[in-house]
């Protein structure tokens, strides 16, 4: 049992890598290649760099996912499940959710593999793209905290609902930022900088809501 543990940790840090990876490639460099590409070069990373690419990051979602689960059954059944955990988790479901379900369709359109809008299926893939990166920050944060003791990995699923504040404002938190991610606009996650601030900006806040409230 502990060999199953211990690889299936070792497993979902593998696919993790995979996955985040790809979304910093494709949000910190091919974005501003794509927009200082000659019209031939851009034609032909659409047409075979993008696509390939995306393949590695969805499909590295996707086993970071099944694994993730794999890893919270375990956890679930052990009867240490905690408020870092349960924010990190939730935090990374939605992250697999909107490669699957945003990014991967959206930009199939945006890069001709099927018909649509282009420019809109882009924009929409941007915004889901861009919110991801802004969950990276503290989703890894709270999964690496999730495991030891302390104010971050406090707040067993048992405690009273007055004892639970933080997992709630923390969790409508995270909410609110899918509904923008849904439906909304890029802020101030426009450029590079501006999501990487928010990402920062967004661990702290949540990390001090989890500690003290």
């Amino acid at each position: 049992m502990e060999l199953f543990n211990f690889l299936a940790r070792w497993s979902h840090l593998l696919f993790g890598i995979t996955w985040i990876g790809m979304l910093y490639y494709f949000n910190f460099v091919q974005g501003g290649y794509f927009k200082k590409a000659s019209p031939e070069a851009l034609k032909d990373a659409k047409a075979h760099l993008a696509p390939e690419a995306l393949w590695w990051f969805r499909w590295g979602a996707m086993f970071t996912f099944v694994t993730g689960v794999i890893l919270l059954v375990g956890v679930h059944h052990s009867n240490v499940m905690n408020t870092s955990i349960i924010v990190g988790a939730t935090m990374g479901t939605l992250m697999f959710l909107n490669v699957w379900l945003i990014i991967w369709p959206a930009q199939q359109i945006a890069l001709g593999m099927k018909e649509g809008d282009g420019p809109a299926a882009g924009a929409k893939a941007l915004l889901a793209s861009r919110t991801n990166v802004l969950f990276s920050g503290p989703m890894s944060l709270f999964m690496l905290a999730g495991a030891h003791n302390g104010a971050y990995g406090s707040g067993n699923i048992n405690l009273p609902m007055a004892d639970m504040t933080g997992l709630y404002v923390a969790l409508a938190i995270v909410a609110a930022l899918e509904v923008n991610a849904i439906a909304g606009k890029q802020g101030p996650m426009t450029t590079v900088k501006g999501v990487i601030h928010c990402s920062l900006g967004l661990t702290a806040v949540l990390a001090l809501v989890i500690a003290y409230l």
